[in-house]
Formats: C-alpha cells, structure tokens, sequence
C-alpha cells in the first residue's frame, strides 16, 4: 500500500509537466524553528526542527514542489523516522480580481519508518506513516478557506477530513497578522467496537474530532522573515497519547526565502 500511494502520487505529478508552459520560476526556502507543529500537534517533540523546501511556478497555474523537515515522533527501535518528506503538485490561479484558487495533492513521505517493530505504548503497531492527501482552497481579499481530505490517515487511521479558515492582515510597520483556525475530523473513534484490524482511531480515549488554531506576528528585515506563533489545540494530554505536544505553546521561526 505504501509503495503504491507513493508511485500514484509522484506518476499524476510527472504527468503534469509536460503539460506545463514554457516559462517558470523557482524558489527555494529553509526554516528554523523553535518546534514544529503540524494542525496543532508537535511533530518533533517539542523541539527545534530545521525545515526547508523547493518549489517550481509554471506561468500557466501549474506548480510543484517538495518540502521536508525534521521530525521525531519517539518511536522505538529501527521504524524510528527522522525526516517528513513532502511531494506536492497543484492549479492556482484567479477567478475574479478578488477570488483566487489552489487545488493539488500532497504525499507525506517519512523515510526511515517501517511499518513494523513500533513501540506499544502511545502508538499503535504494524502502522504505515505515509499518507496522500488532496486539498483545495478559496481566496477572497485577506481570507481563505481550505479543504483538505485524506482516504487513509497517519498511520492507517482511515479516513480524515479537515476545514480551515484563515486571515491575513497587514500592521503599521511592516508587521503581519496571521489567524488560523481549523477543524479536524476522523471517520474512526478509538471506542468504536467494529474497528477493523486495518482501522485505528488517530486520537485517543474515543475522541474522533479536535480543533487547532494559532495566531502568528510576522515581520521581515535584513533580509529575513521572523515569526512568532501561539499555537494551540483542544486535545487533552488523553487524547494526545499522554504527551504534552497537543499542548498550547509559543513558536519562534527565522525563515530565508530564495
């Protein structure tokens, strides 16, 4: 399954650019940040992750590109993963002079993982990490709103929807404020009894749903794109594996665009 969610995702891609035009622009991006945090939940328990990505702008709409970032999930023995590995590949464009768009898919790769020998404790054995997504989104002046839905989740948690709103706001000075808020929702509960052997819940102590949100302070200088985020979920420490990673916190990012 693994293997062919991977050659699905990167074959639609390939096929993509031939049909792209002529004229493109590159861009290129490294981050770092004080943890990373992914819809509201750590992905490098709590610490500081190094993060960077590539991307390639066709003229006609057209757009792919990778990202990756340091990840640390505490999973034992050799099925520990290091790195999350993002393929993506989309449309955007403009229907009015107010009204953008952006659909794609999006492979979550984490080399390293296996998906056998994981601990016992906060997650469940015999789990394949990687996961597709597709996602689209809507833009009207300074607000979006974003789609995205996956058949099979993080470790095979089966199917998750996901709604997002955001605002973007420009302050005196060159400050920017960002808002986010976004629901997560999850075909499978951990105290449903008809799970399958091929179906998990993502959260636990029966919770099939949670919201995050975060509010982020930008501003660019020296050449430099700084942030400060407050970030933070409605997950209790039950619910999130008994860690602290769903916890509401502060996160502090330099970025370098290039």
């Amino acid at each position: 399954m693994k293997l062919f969610k991977k050659t699905l995702t990167l074959t639609a891609l390939a096929l993509a650019v031939p049909m792209a035009a002529q004229a493109y622009e590159t861009s290129a991006n490294v981050t770092l940040a004080t943890d990373y945090k992914f819809r509201g939940i750590s992905q490098n328990d709590t610490g500081p992750a190094l993060q960077g990505g590539f991307d390639l702008a066709f003229d006609n709409g057209l757009y792919l590109g990778t990202w990756a970032s340091t990840v640390n999930f505490e999973l034992a023995g050799n099925a520990d993963p290091e790195m999350e590995l993002d393929y993506y590949g989309g449309y955007s464009g403009n229907l009015t002079e107010e009204i953008s768009y952006d659909v794609g898919v999006i492979y979550y790769d984490y080399p390293g993982s296996s998906p056998t020998n994981f601990s016992s404790g906060a997650y469940n054995k015999d789990r394949d990490l990687d996961y597709v997504e597709i996602y689209g989104s809507l833009g009207y002046k300074d607000f979006t709103l974003g789609y995205a839905y996956s058949d099979d989740y993080w470790q095979e948690t089966g199917e998750f929807n996901y709604v997002y709103v955001d605002y973007s706001y420009s302050l005196p000075s060159g400050f920017s404020l960002d808002l986010h808020v976004g629901f997560n929702d999850f075909a499978n509960a951990s105290d449903d009894s008809s799970l399958s052997d091929s179906m998990e819940a993502f959260l636990g102590d029966g919770e099939d749903s949670y919201t995050d949100y975060s509010v982020t302070i930008g501003k660019s200088m020296f050449g430099l794109d700084f942030a400060l985020s407050f970030v933070d979920t409605n997950i209790g420490s039950k619910e999130c594996w008994g860690t602290d990673w769903c916890d509401s916190s502060a996160i502090f990012s330099v970025s370098k665009s290039m």
